[in-house]
């Protein structure tokens, strides 16, 4: 749950839609350990995707 937060956070202080990539970057966090929290994001409701590959906070 720890890296579901930080993916959060990472998400709202950018201010802008991002790629898991960026997240990951910005996050200090491997990309697929920000792939397995954004799936539980996403399962949660708590994020959305404006455009294809890009995620941002609800």
């Amino acid at each position: 749950m720890e890296n579901v937060r930080k993916v959060l956070e990472a998400m709202q202080k950018s201010g802008k839609a991002l790629k898991a990539g960026e997240i990951a970057e910005i996050s200090g966090l491997d990309k697929k350990e920000v792939d397995k929290a954004m799936k539980v994001l996403k399962d949660e409701d708590k994020i959305v995707s404006p455009k294809r590959c890009f995620w941002e906070p609800k």
